[in-house]
């Protein structure tokens, strides 16, 4: 038992490290992060407010009977308001003191007095107290799981006026005592619907898995729950490429765990040498790191030196020694990224094959030689792309075959490179030039970027920017209800017929 205990003990700290995957990717949303977004979302939660639908009110106190319908919400005043993280899952949002204005239909019948008209009411010291919970859904994606809200009313005023005013005076308090219940009984369901249908259809928009281009995709599934401090909220990515022809692959992360330490910007994104390596695996798996030149397309100064440096090679050939050369240009393994505090490059060993293609007569191969290189990486967020710009720093080739070889290739070496420079590298920074999406919800951008470099991750520092409001997106994304939840919707029509009172 004793041995057992002592070995549960030992396997702790690693059966935590195993269940707590590395993130390739890392969101940090921040209080001036959060700032901005209660701004955007209190006229959202204002827009909300004032389409309360409210029901019919009618009743009797003795001779006087009453129905008040087509309740309509005419102003919103929300005096102060506070949205704030609470760890460890949620998001609190109060309002206080806010007063709605309302406008509504009156049908009254005191003895043989009917009267009929619209009235102007207002509830002042309405309080709201709203506590939102994030967790990760099936897909992944951060959602709204559950919502925790109290309303309440304060005062409520209702003016009169007409020829029956000191009798609707007199009785008011049933009439505005029903409404003061009816309007603080509306306000919790009305967000609730908000938060949990439109604001989640806005968080839809977050991209999980997504196609990058025709070769490789992404994997932006959360790892988990949000975690929320009191002043940040953080997202664990996966952050994971794969080949679009093995989209069930899975790349175990052994990188460096990115660590967020500032606050001064609205929103960090940190990406670690993980994210950027099995981008690379992908494009290797799909095959498309190679390239091959052949006949005019190899560079005239280049072909001009290889001749020269094979030509007793060539010469030696048979039929003739003008037969087209032939450049394969192949990465023989996953590139690799190392991050570091002074920068990121990206290493890269490669192998070239230069071949003599006569025609109607199989290849015949001149040489085979390596390369390593290594590229040094400029990343730069714009709008929500993050982008890639690779040039070549150093560059080494040498034979496979022999060392003699090897000393003959050296007069290769500067124009080999300025072919990668002229002729690959527009290659691969055109395919990088479009860029991967950041998970943010659609209408969301960054501003103001620094890239800044750690031990095995890089993080991005932002503003954050809404090229639409949530009301446009949400409208675009809002799920369509149904002919019979849009008929129940619908207030019913009065009746102008006093004996229905």
């Amino acid at each position: 038992m004793a041995a057992g205990s002592c070995l549960l003990l030992l396997l702790l700290p690693w059966l935590v490290t195993a269940s707590h995957s590395p993130p390739g990717c890392k969101i940090r949303i921040t209080s001036k992060g959060l700032d901005l977004v209660k701004q955007e979302g209190l006229r959202f939660v204002e827009q909300e407010l004032q389409n309360i639908t409210i029901s019919d009110l009618h009743g009797k106190e003795g001779q006087f009977h009453y129905n008040i319908s087509q309740v309509k919400v005419t102003d919103l005043q929300l005096a102060s308001s506070d949205l704030n993280f609470q760890p460890q899952q949620h998001l609190v949002f109060n309002i206080e003191n806010a007063s709605i204005s309302l406008r509504f239909r009156r049908q009254l019948l005191y003895w043989f007095f009917y009267d009929i008209g619209s009235i102007n009411a207002s509830a002042d010291g309405v309080h709201i107290h709203t506590v939102l919970r994030l967790a990760k859904d099936e897909a992944g994606r951060p959602k709204i799981s559950n919502i925790s809200c109290n309303a309440s009313i304060a005062r409520m005023h209702a003016g009169f006026s007409g020829t029956l005013r000191k009798v609707y005076e007199f009785l008011s308090t049933f009439i505005v005592t029903g409404m003061r219940y009816l309007l603080s009984q509306q306000i919790c369901p009305s967000l609730e619907h908000a938060s949990l249908v439109l604001l989640n259809s806005l968080l839809d928009t977050v991209p999980v898995r997504n196609y990058v281009d025709e070769h490789i995709g992404i994997d932006y599934s959360l790892l988990r729950d949000p975690s929320i401090s009191t002043d940040t909220l953080d997202l664990d990515f996966k952050g994971m490429f794969f080949p679009r022809v093995r989209e069930d692959q899975e790349l175990e992360n052994h990188a460096v765990e990115p660590v967020i330490k500032e606050t001064e910007r609205m929103v960090y994104v940190a990406f670690s040498e993980y994210f950027f390596d099995s981008a690379m695996l992908a494009y290797f798996q799909a095959g498309v790191l190679n390239i091959e030149l052949e006949g005019e397309k190899v560079p005239k100064d280049l072909e001009v030196l290889l001749r020269a440096t094979f030509f007793g090679t060539i010469f030696m050939l048979s039929p003739s020694v003008d037969a087209p050369l032939r450049l394969v240009l192949q990465v023989s393994a996953p590139p690799r990224c190392i991050i570091k505090p002074s920068g990121t490059s990206v290493s890269v060993s490669a192998f070239l094959n230069i071949s003599l293609v006569p025609p109607d007569r199989p290849p015949v191969q001149l040489s085979s030689m390596a390369m390593e290189t290594k590229l040094s990486a400029k990343v730069f967020l714009q709008g929500k792309a993050l982008r890639v710009q690779l040039d070549l720093r150093r560059f080494r080739i040498y034979s496979k075959q022999s060392a003699l070889e090897s000393l003959a290739l050296f007069s290769l070496q500067a124009p080999l490179k300025t072919l990668l420079q002229l002729t690959i590298m527009p290659i691969i920074n055109e395919r990088t030039k479009k860029g991967v999406q950041i998970p943010l919800p659609e209408g969301m951008d960054f501003t103001r970027e620094v890239v800044t470099n750690h031990a095995g991750f890089l993080t991005v520092g932002a503003d954050l920017h809404f090229t639409k409001g949530l009301r446009e997106v949400i409208e675009k994304y809002r799920p369509v209800p149904t002919a019979a939840a849009f008929a129940s919707s619908q207030p019913a029509e009065p009746s102008l017929d006093p004996g229905s009172l």
